[in-house]
């Protein structure tokens, strides 16, 4: 784990931030920002399993931020574990691109907000404050990318079901016995995923979805 140096060397009534994100220089720039005041110190972590040791050690992070797509990070149940060990530390994404229908469940299991790798430096306080004061941050670009290309990409719960379920290489089937659907209703859902995640078939729809945090398989 890597601390980014601030001005002056009493820490106390700084704000305590734990970057995870495998891509280097952008944890550097984002660090060194952060740090430039001396209101902020900021350690960076590269994998997953190294935030969550970094979170279990009980050093006092005000918030986490979590690159959704760094080493280790298996969809949203690894966001919530990252939240459920955070305690009162607000945990925010901080990625390049994502779904809107990830956003939200993130959003239901806890986290506190989205923060775009391409927001300006020179604003990334001020929307950690706001995190930090209890308010969500959703910035509308984030909410109206669908990460996938289309515009509209809310999948329903028997849709993802459906979709984890293919993914797994399941027959239309198979699936309608597991999900207790007809085959023709396990077809009409698939369209539905497809349309939505404008994929052209089944697999292109898993890849998607794998890539977005919407399945775990």
């Amino acid at each position: 784990m890597r601390q980014t140096e601030t001005i002056g060397s009493d820490t106390n009534g700084q704000v305590r931030v734990l970057l995870a994100d495998d891509h280097t220089l952008i944890a550097q720039a984002v660090g060194a920002a952060l740090a430039k005041n001396g209101a902020f110190t900021v350690d960076t972590v590269e994998t997953f399993p190294e935030a969550l040791a970094a979170i279990r050690r009980g050093t006092g992070y005000d918030v986490v931020l979590l690159d959704l797509r760094m080493p280790g990070v298996k969809g949203l149940d690894s966001v919530k574990q990252a939240v459920d060990l955070s305690g009162d530390a607000r945990v925010a994404l901080f990625t390049a691109n994502a779904d809107r229908h990830v956003v939200m469940r993130a959003i239901e299991i806890g986290v506190s907000g989205v923060i775009p790798k391409t927001m300006a430096l020179n604003s990334l306080e001020s929307v950690l404050r706001l995190i930090l004061s209890g308010q969500t941050f959703l910035p509308q670009s984030v909410m109206a990318a669908s990460g996938s290309g289309s515009g509209e990409s809310d999948l329903t719960d028997i849709e993802l079901l459906v979709l984890k379920l293919a993914a797994e290489g399941m027959t239309n089937k198979r699936i309608a016995n597991e999900a207790n659907l007809s085959e023709p209703t396990v077809k009409m859902h698939m369209r539905s995923i497809c349309r939505k995640l404008d994929a052209q078939n089944r697999a292109h729809a898993a890849v998607i979805a794998r890539n977005n945090g919407l399945i775990d398989v």
